[in-house]
């Protein structure tokens, strides 16, 4: 089974909210990065992505699309992903649900073991100076545990931005909490990304940039490391 994520929460997102009018009106969120390896928690997902973002928001209820599709590698799993979230001061909470073209293709198909839909539920507080995450599979094409149950598979980040010579940081580090097929065949805690990531705007012109990111991301329980670049897209 191919497992893999939402992309909102991925390395290089940067997308672009627009608002239509005023704070307490809908704003669109219309954006696409580019990256040059698909990492998701500690995860390899794929190699040269496009990776497209459309959302609608209004007074902290947010419904958003996201997806990615493989550019260098057409054997990459294609992905679309639809979140549906809510968050009001440093709280949130919210329901994703993942598709791939793998196991199955066609999207429509919910069956409870013949499905490529993952469901996930999750919630978080950002405090400032740092947030955290949880994230649990509660339906869908979710991992088994070492007894071959559903695994719930789990999945817990702390976050921490920062500004240092002239760039936006983040650094992050996420751990599975308990055995789960769904990362990498985990048996039961472990650390799975430890990552740090710069974001800065490269002016093209006086009107027009083009944010720009790195970043490295390390899985200690796989013992693989990562060097990411990418760019964002956008009106």
């Amino acid at each position: 089974m191919n497992f893999k994520r939402i992309g909102l929460m991925a390395i290089g997102m940067f997308a672009l909210t627009s608002s239509m009018s005023a704070q307490d009106k809908v704003e669109t969120t219309i954006a696409a990065d580019v990256v040059n390896q698909y990492i998701w928690r500690g995860q390899d997902l794929g190699d040269v992505s496009l990776q497209p973002t459309l959302g609608l928001s209004y007074k902290g209820l947010s419904l958003t699309a996201w997806g990615s599709l493989g550019l260098s590698d057409p054997s990459d799993t294609k992905e679309f992903d639809l979140t549906l979230a809510y968050s009001t001061g440093g709280f949130h909470i919210g329901i994703t649900d993942y598709w791939f073209n793998s196991p199955y293709e066609e999207y429509f198909k919910y069956s409870a073991h013949e499905t490529s839909h993952v469901f996930e539920a999750n919630i978080g507080y950002d405090f400032g100076p740092v947030a955290i995450n949880w994230f649990t599979n509660f339906a869908g094409n979710d991992g088994v545990n070492d007894d071959g149950d559903r695994a719930y598979s789990s999945y817990v980040e702390l976050s921490a931005p920062f500004k240092l010579g002239g760039c936006d940081w983040s650094a992050s580090i996420g751990a599975v909490p308990y055995a789960t097929s769904f990362y990498g065949d985990a048996s039961g805690f472990a650390v799975t990304n430890i990552s740090v990531k710069a974001t800065k705007e490269l002016n093209i012109t006086k009107t027009f940039s083009v944010p720009v990111f790195a970043g490295i991301s390390t899985n200690p329980s796989t013992e693989k490391a990562y060097l990411l670049f990418g760019f964002t897209l956008q009106p």
